[in-house]
């Protein structure tokens, strides 16, 4: 039986601003991370620029579990701006993937968080693996979602309660958004663009970005 869809406001109200916080870790995917940073954040100054707004209606940061420098995949180093102690009110999670989520799995500290703030956030999201990281809270059980490809048959062993969408883009469960693989959460993003601030903006970043917006095969949420 599947969860029931809490519903999630399709777009936000007059002067309304949300925090989004993208919680980083030790290799944590590159793109994962630094796509949908660059989707919102962009977006929100968009609307700026095109006086839709006085103020931008996102505040984009990230967080990670101590402070100090975080080492990406690739060896790139990060400075994230919050610690899991130290952050502001997160409306908006999104969780990102990499071959680090194996070992944040494991991690209580990091786990106990995720769980409080998940259940606080209006909105959770995830890119890639980091679908993992929300399954473990038990965020997932009963609802439709998706993860890299090569990792859709663990997800399904892993999470026997959770059903499991191939060939898709991204998954839009009202109060619960994942994404495929890696580039998947540029798209995942600015459907999350689309739902907050509108089609034309999404398609306005998408432009800005130079981005071919891939909307694929969805799973969205029912009505």
């Amino acid at each position: 039986m599947q969860t029931e869809i809490k519903a999630v406001s399709a777009e936000l109200t007059e002067n309304e601003t949300i925090n989004i916080g993208i919680l980083l870790f030790n290799e944590v995917e590159v793109l994962d991370f630094c796509g949908p940073f660059e989707v919102l954040s962009l977006a929100s100054s968009l609307m700026v620029d095109f006086k839709k707004r006085a103020e931008p209606p996102f505040a984009v940061f990230t967080v990670a579990e101590r402070p100090g420098i975080i080492r990406a995949r690739g060896n790139l180093l990060v400075q994230p701006h919050f610690t899991i102690d130290d952050h502001p009110p997160i409306d908006l999670l999104i969780v990102p993937g990499g071959m680090g989520t194996r070992r944040e799995v494991n991690n209580s500290d990091l786990i106990d968080w995720l769980f409080n703030v998940t259940q606080q956030a209006r909105l959770n999201a995830s890119v890639c693996t980091g679908s993992f990281l929300l399954g473990k809270v038990g965020l997932l059980e009963g609802r439709k979602v998706t993860t890299h490809w090569a990792s859709l048959e663990r997800m399904a062993k892993d999470f026997p309660k959770v059903e499991v969408q191939t060939g898709v883009r991204w998954v839009d469960q009202g109060d619960i958004v994942t994404s495929a693989g890696i580039s998947a959460g540029l798209d995942m993003s600015l459907h999350l663009v689309e739902r907050f601030l509108g089609r034309e903006m999404a398609e306005a970043t998408a432009k800005q970005m130079e981005y071919s917006w891939d909307e694929g095969q969805n799973a969205e949420a029912e009505n």
